[in-house]
C-alpha cells in the first residue's frame, strides 16, 4: 500500500510538471505567478503589496517557529511523549480548521479519488519525515544531524530542477552557500555517525525538502488548495499515524501510565493545550508562508532559525559558544540577509 501511495504522489508530480491541463497552469493564476521565488516583473504597486505581505508572513512564521521550539522544550521536560505531542499538534490543527470551516472562512474543494490518495500520501510523508529525523538522531551526533539538515535548500533546488526545470539566478545559489556553511560552523562540534545513521539522516533531509516542495505544489499547482483545507484534510491522517507510531514505540503505554498516576494535572494539561494551539497557528502561518514565499525560502528560514535557537539557548540555558560558533551564526545571518535582498529585488529567474 505504501508503494502504491508513493506511486500516486510521483504520478501527480509528473502530471504537474508536464502541465497536462493547460487551462490550469502550474505556476500562473490569471497571469500572476503564485509564489515569489518564480515571479517576474509586474505592476510596481502589486509587487510592493505582495512583497510586504510575504515578508509579514515570513516574520510571523519565523517568530512562531522559534517560540514553539522553546515551548516544546519546556513542555517535553515534564511531558516526555514526543509522538503524542505530534499527534496533538496535527489533531489541534485539524480541529481549528474545522471550526473555521463551520464559520465559513473557506470552502472544501471537490477532490477525485486520486487527489484524495495524494493527500493521504502527503500525510504519510509528513509523519515519515518526523520519524526519520527521530530515528536517525539515535545513530548520529546532534552537531552532525544539524549540519546535514542545513543542506535541505540544496535538495529543494535539485527537486525543483529535476521535476519542474526551475532554475535560479547565480546570485541566489551563491547566497545559499554562507547560510549552509554558517550553520555548519554554528553547530560545529563532535561529528560522529554510523553508516546506517548517515543514510537515514540523508533520507530525512531529502524527505524534508520533498515535503516542503509538495506542500507548495498542493497550494500553488493544479489543485490550488487553501492552506486551511490542506491542514484539515491532512491533519487527522497525520494524527492517527503519529498515534500508531507511539503504539509501536511503546510511548502510548507509558503515556497511559502517566495519566493513571495522576501526573497529567491541570497545569500540565493547560500547558499541552496551549502548545497545541500555538502549533495550529504555526501550521497555518507555515503553509501560507510556503504558498507566498516558496519552498526554497522556507528552507533558508529554517536554517536561520537554527542559528537564532543557538543564540537564545546560550542566553537562557547557558549553552557555551566559542569563536567558531559565533562566526558561523554571523555568516549564516549575513547569507540570509543577502538572500532576502535578492528576493525583495526580484533577482530570481524562472
Amino acid at each position: 500500500m505504501q508503494r502504491n501511495d508513493s506511486g500516486q504522489l510521483s504520478a501527480v508530480l509528473e502530471e504537474e510538471k508536464d502541465n497536462v491541463e493547460p487551462n490550469r497552469p502550474l505556476l500562473k493564476d490569471n497571469g500572476k505567478l503564485t509564489d515569489s521565488e518564480s515571479q517576474v516583473p509586474g505592476r510596481p504597486k502589486e509587487q510592493d503589496a505582495n512583497r510586504t505581505r510575504t515578508m509579514a508572513y515570513l516574520g510571523m512564521y519565523f517568530m512562531m517557529n522559534l517560540s514553539l521550539t522553546f515551548y516544546n522544550k519546556l513542555v517535553l521536560g515534564s511531558f516526555a511523549f514526543p509522538w503524542i505531542l505530534t499527534s496533538i499538534h496535527t489533531g489541534t490543527s485539524a480541529l481549528g480548521c474545522s471550526i473555521l470551516l463551520l464559520f465559513g472562512q473557506f470552502q472544501l474543494s471537490r477532490l477525485t479519488l486520486r487527489e484524495h490518495l495524494v493527500l493521504i500520501t502527503f500525510s504519510l510523508l509528513f509523519t515519515l519525515n518526523i520519524a526519520m529525523s527521530n530515528v536517525s538522531l539515535e545513530m548520529v551526533s546532534i552537531p552532525f544531524h544539524q549540519v546535514m539538515r542545513a543542506t535541505t535548500p540544496v535538495f529543494c533546488i535539485l527537486i525543483y530542477r529535476v521535476l519542474y526545470a526551475r532554475s535560479y539566478a547565480p546570485a541566489i545559489y551563491a547566497s545559499i552557500v554562507p547560510v549552509i556553511a554558517g550553520v555548519g560552523l554554528a553547530t560545529f562540534g563532535d561529528y560522529h555517525f554510523t553508516t546506517l545513521g548517515f543514510t537515514l539522516t540523508l533520507s530525512g533531509v531529502v524527505l524534508a525538502a520533498l515535503k516542503t516542495v509538495v506542500t507548495n505544489r498542493l497550494m500553488t499547482g493544479r489543485l490550488k488548495l487553501p492552506a486551511y483545507e490542506v491542514l484539515l484534510r491532512m491533519g487527522p491522517l497525520a494524527a492517527v499515524q503519529s498515534l500508531l507510531y507511539s503504539v509501536l514505540t511503546g510511548e502510548l503505554s507509558e503515556f497511559l501510565n502517566y495519566v493513571r498516576q495522576g501526573q497529567l494535572d491541570g497545569n500540565r494539561f493547560m500547558a499541552v493545550a496551549g502548545n497545541g494551539m500555538l502549533a495550529f497557528a504555526l501550521n497555518v502561518a507555515s503553509f501560507q508562508t510556503n504558498k507566498l514565499a516558496g519552498a526554497l525560502s522556507m528552507t533558508i528560514c529554517a536554517n536561520l532559525k537554527q542559528c537564532l535557537t543557538i543564540v537564545l539557548g546560550a542566553a537562557f540555558w547557558s549553552i557555551r559558544l566559542n569563536v567558531v560558533n559565533g562566526a558561523g551564526i554571523l555568516l549564516a545571518l549575513a547569507g540570509g540577509v543577502w538572500y532576502s535582498s535578492l528576493e525583495i529585488r526580484g533577482k530570481t529567474q524562472r
